[in-house]
């Protein structure tokens, strides 16, 4: 996006009256002119060899960046030569380890795409996912074999063991990366315009859909990374508590500080203890955290004080919700000598779309933050479409050069959501205040955000919908202070039928993954719909939580 270009603008604000648009005041940051530019050659041209990339914080087993790109090489050649091409889909379906940007890093660098998923999801959702982006490919350990297998897919193993079954294993990442880059591969030219990754968001609405983020998108939010954190010189050592198959653990860890230079000790499961443990092992100075583990870090501050050494951590970064001023007010109390920080993204804008960079900017309460650098907004009233000044309440628009391409095979969800100019809609009501700073107000948008996790309330409805006692079905987001949102259904049961709560429950429970669970049923007589149909949410969200 060219400065130039940019109309007068309030200094303070970064509103331009002339086009009702607001302006990152963040510094714009430089973005490579070179279009035959793959992001994972962006990275490596800044890599910073010799000091350690990845730990493993149970086994301690670490890769230096120089293990990373060497391994990065022979897994793009090994690759080429099982035939993947610019353009085919590679399906990784793993936790978190030190082993998944090297699978990223090397699907990306042939101009193939990565599409990941949450190893909690169950066969069937994986499955959707894969009729849907048609891998020709999947990376998994041996644990997770079994969601896989039913797809038929040639797999290769993260980890040691050979598994002797009905699925298709061709080799071990272990082999790949033992093997020595051929001299003679002819390296497809990849342009930064090619796409890059393929994960799946449920949007503003309804069900999974594939993100389209191109080369271009990725290096310009390692730029956005490298712009908050470079400033340090790759002293810092970041711990990955956020899931990599997210757009948040992915951007940050497999992509962004791997630019930095930072060092990333990765957790391949969460679990409190383990993180606390390992920040005092390997010296931690920055915590990646979502809401509820630091509403958990405040409430038992005392006694985790007492437990564990957080003499090395300096700073906090939330991301998933806005954090209250009680929790931001409780934190700077218990944990002095740390900054918090918060960010704001979808899936859609891959990832940071504003940031709070100071704890002074955190404590504007509330906020999610201003604006990263090279963004614009809009804040356009959902009635009228017309685009509003500070101060007043509307859906945020995202303009820059992380926005998403579109969605996957699915031009009506990409016409919906991105227009023309370029505009991203985030279906969030948001306002910006005089200051540039923007609030999250309210969601247009149906999601349920549990943990962090995005649970789209039509996927639990058409499951709901298809059991045999239920005449109809409305799932709503019901706050909670630990996890923030959980899904809460409204359910029309049918004539004659005394179906329970916990057979409502127990029904959904099997069939997707733990954090899509309803976890609160109430029986109604009819679901409240507008004229044309529509789940009248927000009279079940007020008649929920008037109870509380």
């Amino acid at each position: 996006m060219a400065q130039m270009s940019i109309p007068p603008i309030d200094p303070r604000s970064g509103f331009s009256k002339s086009n009702s648009t607001f302006y990152s005041k963040r510094k714009p940051i430089a973005l490579p002119s070179n279009e035959s530019l793959d992001v994972t050659t962006f990275i490596s041209s800044r890599a910073h060899h010799g000091r350690i990339a990845f730990i493993d914080a149970s086994s301690g087993r670490h890769f230096t960046f120089s293990d990373v790109w060497s391994a990065v090489d022979s897994v793009s050649s090994s690759l080429f030569a099982m035939g993947v091409r610019k353009g085919h889909v590679v399906l990784l379906l793993s936790p978190n380890s030190i082993f998944f940007p090297i699978v990223c890093l090397s699907v990306i660098s042939l101009g193939a795409v990565i599409t990941t998923t949450n190893p909690l999801n169950t066969t069937q959702e994986i499955a959707k996912q894969i009729a849907d982006s048609k891998p020709v490919l999947a990376f998994t350990t041996p644990q997770l074999v079994p969601k896989i297998a039913p797809s038929n897919l040639p797999i290769v193993l993260i980890g040691e063991e050979k598994l002797i079954g009905t699925a298709k294993i061709v080799t071990t990442l272990e082999e790949m990366m033992k093997e020595k880059p051929s001299e003679s591969r002819v390296k497809e030219r990849v342009t930064q315009n090619d796409t890059a990754t393929l994960l799946y968001s449920s949007g503003t609405t309804g069900a999974s859909k594939g993100v389209i983020s191109s080369h271009k998108n990725l290096i310009a939010m390692v730029q956005t990374v490298l712009s908050r954190f470079e400033s340090e010189g790759g002293k810092q050592v970041f711990i990955c508590t956020v899931p990599m198959f997210h757009i948040y653990g992915l951007v940050a860890f497999a992509t962004g500080l791997l630019a930095s230079g930072s060092t990333v000790v990765v957790l391949s499961r969460f679990e409190m203890d383990e993180m606390f443990l390992s920040i005092g092992k390997y010296r931690v100075t920055d915590l990646p955290l979502v809401p509820p583990i630091i509403v958990a870090m405040v409430n038992g501050a005392d006694q985790i004080k007492r437990k564990y050494d957080f003499g090395s951590l300096k700073t906090v970064l939330c991301g998933g919700a806005p954090l209250s001023r009680e929790v931001i007010e409780g934190f700077v109390e218990k944990y002095p000598t740390v900054d918090i920080l918060q960010g704001y993204g979808l899936t859609e804008s891959t990832g940071i779309g504003a940031s709070t960079d100071s704890l002074e900017e955190s404590r504007r309460y509330g906020t999610a933050g201003l604006l990263s650098p090279n963004f614009e907004a809009k804040i356009v009233d959902p009635d009228s479409g017309e685009a509003l000044p500070v101060n007043r309440t509307g859906e945020l628009w995202l303009r820059g050069p992380t926005i998403m391409k579109g969605y996957f095979s699915n031009a009506e969800a990409t016409a919906s959501t991105l227009d023309s100019a370029g505009w991203l809609r985030t279906g969030d009501l948001c306002y910006i205040d005089e200051d540039g700073f923007i609030f999250v107000v309210d969601r247009l948008k149906e999601l349920i955000k549990y943990k962090g996790y995005q649970v789209p309330p039509a996927e639990l409805e058409a499951l709901l919908l298809t059991h045999p006692e239920i005449a109809d079905a409305a799932v709503i987001p019901f706050p909670d202070r630990e996890v923030g949102q959980y899904p809460m259904a409204y359910v029309v049961r049918k004539n004659g039928s005394n179906l329970s709560e916990s057979a409502v429950m127990d029904f959904v429970a099997k069939q997707v993954a733990p954090y899509k669970r309803i976890r609160r049923v109430s029986f109604i007589a009819s679901v409240p719909k507008n004229a044309s149909g529509k789940i009248l949410r927000k009279d079940l969200i007020k008649l929920a939580t008037s109870k509380l």
